[in-house]
C-alpha cells in the first residue's frame, strides 16, 4: 500500500466513528491526558511563554492534514501589506532536512526549509526564517529585519512556547471529523478548547470550494468568531520561467496532474472542475521528497499540471534538464477569498495591537 493510499484510508476512519475509529478510542484517551498535561504547564508557568516586542498572529488547524494554512498565510500577508503593516513569517519548515535557524533567500530550496516556507517565501517575498523551536525563529528575523513589525506564525496553533496575540484556527470541508482525537479521530487537540484556556483561537475560518456550503457545524470556543473563506484554482497556470497561460488553453489536452498535498485527490477534483481532461493522477505524500518527484519528468512529451506547492520542488528538477528533455510543466495558483467581514474584524484587533494595549491574560494583547 503507497503512503497516499494509507492516508487515505485514515481519512476514511477519521470521518465517522466506525468500528475501527472506535477500536482506537482507548489510545485516544492517552492522548488526551498527555496533551492537557502539556498544556497546563504552560498554562500555569511552569514551562515558559516567549513573548516578542512586535503582535505575532498564529494560522493553525487542529485537525491532521492540509485545511489551507498556507493560503490562509499567503492572502493575510496581501492584506496587511494593504494596511501598512510590514509582516514577516516564522515556521518549522516541517520535513526539512535539519532543525536548525534558516533564513529563506531565492536560492534556498524546499529541501533545505521545507515546502510552504519556501512556497511562501518565493510567491510574497516577504523575510522567513524557520526554526524548531518559533521563537528562536522569531528573534532571528527580527533581529535581521528590524522593519518587520508583525510576524505570522505558520502551522503554530500547538506550539504554545511562542506567545500569541491573535490565533486563527482554519477548518476544510472535513470539519472535525468525527470529534474524536488522534487516532481515533481527526483532532490534534479537543475541540473545542476549555472555557479558561488562554490559548484558544478569536477566529474560527471555515474553507469551502467556490461553488459549495460550509459544513462545518461544530461548537465554537468562548468569545470565537467564525467566518467563511472561499478557494478555488486560479483561471491562469505558470511555468518554471514564471510564464502564464490561461487554463482554458490545457482544456483540450491530456494532461498529468501531480499532487504531493494532504488530500491530493481534492486538487484533481478542482482540475476536473476546471474542465480539464485528465490522463493520469499521480498521487505523492504530503511533503515528499524531491525523488519522489523523478518520475514526473521521465516522459519529456507530457504536459504535467501540479500545486505550486509540488512547483517549488518539481520545477527546480526540470530546469536542470536539457530543454528538450523536460516536460511541459505547469503549477496552477489556488485563490482563497477571505470574507471581508474577517479581515475588518482582524483589522479591528490590530489596531489596538498598533496602540501597544494589552490583554488581560498574559498571552495577548488588549483591543481597544
Amino acid at each position: 500500500m503507497t503512503r497516499p493510499d494509507a492516508e487515505a484510508q485514515w481519512q476514511a476512519i477519521w470521518a465517522h466513528r466506525g468500528w475501527k475509529a472506535r477500536l482506537l478510542w482507548p489510545l485516544s484517551q492517552i492522548y488526551r491526558v498527555l496533551i492537557a498535561w502539556r498544556r497546563q504547564r504552560y498554562v500555569r508557568g511552569q514551562w515558559p511563554v516567549e513573548r516578542l516586542p512586535v503582535p505575532v498572529i498564529v494560522i493553525g488547524n487542529v485537525v491532521v492534514g492540509g485545511a489551507g494554512k498556507t493560503p490562509t498565510v499567503m492572502a493575510l500577508i496581501a492584506h496587511l501589506r494593504s494596511r501598512g503593516w510590514s509582516p514577516g513569517v516564522v515556521s518549522r519548515g516541517h520535513g526539512r532536512a535539519s532543525d536548525g535557524l534558516l533564513e529563506l533567500t531565492p536560492e534556498t530550496t524546499a529541501a533545505q526549509a521545507g515546502d510552504e516556507p519556501t512556497l511562501i517565501h518565493r510567491s510574497t517575498g516577504v523575510p522567513v526564517v524557520v526554526g524548531k523551536r518559533r521563537a528562536d525563529a522569531a528573534r532571528a528575523l527580527l533581529a535581521a529585519h528590524p522593519e518587520v513589525n508583525l510576524l505570522l506564525c505558520d502551522d503554530g496553533l500547538q506550539h504554545l512556547a511562542l506567545g500569541r496575540d491573535i490565533a486563527i484556527a482554519v477548518f476544510d470541508d472535513r470539519g472535525t471529523g468525527n470529534g474524536w482525537l488522534l487516532p481515533a479521530g481527526l483532532l490534534r487537540e479537543p475541540w473545542p478548547p476549555a472555557t479558561e484556556d488562554p490559548f484558544s483561537p478569536q477566529f474560527v475560518l471555515l474553507q469551502r470550494r467556490a461553488g459549495s456550503a460550509p459544513v462545518f457545524s461544530s461548537a465554537l470556543p468562548v468569545g470565537a468568531t467564525s467566518f467563511a473563506a472561499t478557494r478555488r484554482l486560479s483561471a491562469f497556470a505558470r511555468g518554471p520561467d514564471g510564464s502564464e497561460r490561461p487554463l482554458s488553453e490545457l482544456a483540450g489536452r491530456e494532461l498529468v496532474a501531480v499532487a504531493g498535498i494532504a488530500r491530493p485527490d481534492v486538487f484533481f477534483e478542482m482540475l476536473r472542475d476546471r474542465g480539464l481532461a485528465l490522463s493520469r493522477c499521480m498521487a505523492l505524500p504530503d511533503h515528499a521528497s524531491p525523488d519522489a518527484y523523478r518520475s514526473v519528468l521521465d516522459s519529456p512529451s507530457s504536459t504535467v499540471v501540479c500545486t505550486e506547492k509540488d512547483a517549488v520542488k518539481l520545477f527546480a528538477q526540470a530546469q536542470a534538464l536539457p530543454a528538450d528533455r523536460r516536460p511541459s510543466l505547469w503549477a496552477v495558483p489556488l485563490e482563497l477569498r477571505l470574507d471581508p467581514a474577517f479581515l475588518a474584524a482582524l483589522d479591528q484587533r490590530l489596531e489596538g495591537l498598533r496602540a501597544g494595549a494589552r490583554l488581560s491574560s498574559p498571552h495577548g494583547y488588549q483591543t481597544a
